[in-house]
């Protein structure tokens, strides 16, 4: 069977996954405050779909993912799609891309589910700055406490 090529001949074995447009944040630099047009519920892939696309592309030579959104914690039950995709063959390694602030109430569930590693997206150390550009108030330190 072949394999995934792009243009100058290399292979593909990494796959980025948006399963959202939507975020908890309105960071200045990616979404305005207002004004947002989010896709309908219908247009974005369940996490059949999701898993069914992986499942043909995976004999192709893929083996790396990453889950991305938006904000893909926000994604109802993702720990469920982190399963299903780890129980894809020949995928070796998932990851997942996160501003942090729901990783501490998710992170067993979903290393349980296989996830391997995390990418934790943050603009400052400092909470008043996380704050000020995310246009959000937070309860608390989001990268610390993912951390």
């Amino acid at each position: 069977m072949s394999t995934l090529r792009d243009q100058f001949g290399r292979s593909i074995e990494y796959l980025r996954i948006s399963v959202t447009d939507r975020c908890n944040f309105r960071c200045l630099y990616c979404m305005p405050l207002e004004g947002l047009e989010w896709l309908p519920k219908s247009d974005i892939l369940t996490y059949e779909e999701i898993t069914e696309i992986v499942a043909q592309l995976a004999p192709l030579g893929l083996r790396r993912l990453r889950i991305t959104g938006g904000e893909p914690t926000i994604r109802p039950d993702l720990a469920r799609l982190i399963a299903m995709l780890r129980g894809v063959n020949g995928i070796e390694d998932i990851a997942l891309s996160t501003n942090g602030v729901r990783l501490p109430e998710m992170a067993g569930s979903l290393r349980q589910a296989g996830l391997d590693r995390v990418n934790i997206s943050a603009d400052s150390l400092r909470p008043d700055r996380i704050e000020s550009i995310a246009r959000r108030r937070l309860p608390f330190d989001p990268v610390r406490s993912a951390l």
